[in-house]
């Protein structure tokens, strides 16, 4: 294993880690037990189906997005995606994104930065969709604004949540403004321009590292530039860009129903459906943490505070929260290595071979 990856799980564990003994410090072990046994399991069928109904949107999504790199079919596109899901859910790092268009590339020779590029356009709508209904689920759900609980030396309330979500909105509003720069010819010529314009920067220097500069940077940002556009293609069809919202909508609204489908189940977890899909907002944001394969401890950690913001008690937001990141993850954990199976993928070689040695 690399070095950065070794010291990334490290990383990972220690936050994990801490996470976990903040979100169950206050949750005595044997109470945790009696309540995971009391949970009415048969509701885990319904989540289930939800979850894996929610990915095959994400396939039909990816589909669309891929259509400026070249026509895939369904399965073509199923396997890669649900390997780097499953990927995300065991090793560390998030190497899964990077393993879908390694797989992508070994399988349809789609190049893999236009395959890393896809994805990336993928996490935009998934960001700005979870965003919007952050802030309108903010401005419509009654939040204590007297409740503060202590993550370490953090305290979070309404406060924090609001802080923290219009910082990302404007950063996403950056990125958006950078994607749409990059993808139209005009503006991406003139970046291209600048770029090329780098080694007239050192006039102090000879002509031979201006050379150097020229092939190993110049060249390398706009091979990149040029691939990242291949990737967001799809801002230029305004109709595809409205589909791929849609099916970003109801993708999330899948998820936080299978959220909420499992709360039927749990005991001590009488929330709306919209209270439940806070919470899985906020679970969203905690999970961008480095973390441990899977995001355990950081997940919980989020659940806890999320539900106990609704008042509810530590102990069932701790036995909900850890029973129903199960759900979610086993699942996806189990379709990837089908998937691996059924196109002979080597999991640990594609999560790794894109990085270097």
């Amino acid at each position: 294993m690399k070095k950065t990856i070794t010291i990334s799980l490290i990383i990972g564990i220690i936050i994990s880690a801490l996470a976990f003994y903040l979100a169950f410090r206050n949750v005595p072990i044997a109470d945790l037990l009696v309540y995971i046994v009391s949970i009415n399991y048969f509701w885990i069928f319904p989540a289930v189906l939800v979850v894996l109904i929610s990915f095959i949107l994400r396939v039909f999504r990816w589909q669309i997005i891929l259509e400026s790199a070249g026509k895939v079919s369904f399965w073509q596109a199923f396997h890669p995606l649900m390997i780097g899901f499953m990927i995300n859910c065991i090793l560390p790092g998030r190497v899964g994104e990077v393993a879908r268009p390694a797989v992508l590339n070994k399988k349809e020779n789609i190049p893999f930065s236009t395959g890393l590029a896809t994805v990336a356009a993928e996490r935009v709508f998934d960001v700005s969709i979870l965003i919007i209904l952050f802030a309108a689920l903010l401005a419509t759900i009654h939040i204590d604004p007297n409740i503060d609980i202590v993550f370490g030396k953090y305290h979070l309330n309404r406060e924090t949540l609001v802080t923290v979500g219009g910082g990302t909105f404007k950063l996403l509003l950056l990125l958006i403004a950078g994607i749409i720069m990059v993808s139209f010819g005009r503006t991406r010529k003139a970046i291209i321009s600048l770029i090329m314009s780098i080694p007239h920067l050192f006039f102090f220097a000879g002509p031979e590292f201006k050379a150097k500069i020229k092939k190993k940077v110049c060249l390398t940002l706009v091979s990149f530039v040029e691939n990242f556009a291949s990737g967001f293609a799809l801002v230029r069809h305004p109709s595809k860009v409205c589909i791929c919202i849609g099916l970003s909508v109801l993708i999330w609204g899948l998820a936080g129903f299978s959220y909420y489908l499992m709360a039927q189940g749990c005991p001590g977890i009488e929330l709306s459906f919209t209270e439940i899909f806070a919470v899985m907002i906020i679970i969203c944001f905690f999970i961008a943490l480095p973390s441990v394969p899977g995001f355990w401890g950081i997940w919980e950690a989020g659940g806890v505070f999320a539900l106990v913001l609704f008042g509810v008690s530590s102990k069932d937001a701790a036995g909900y929260t850890l029973v129903n990141h199960a759900i979610q993850m086993f699942p996806v954990i189990i379709a990837g290595l089908v998937s691996a199976m059924v196109t002979s993928v080597n999991i640990l070689q594609v999560s790794y071979e894109k990085r270097g040695k």
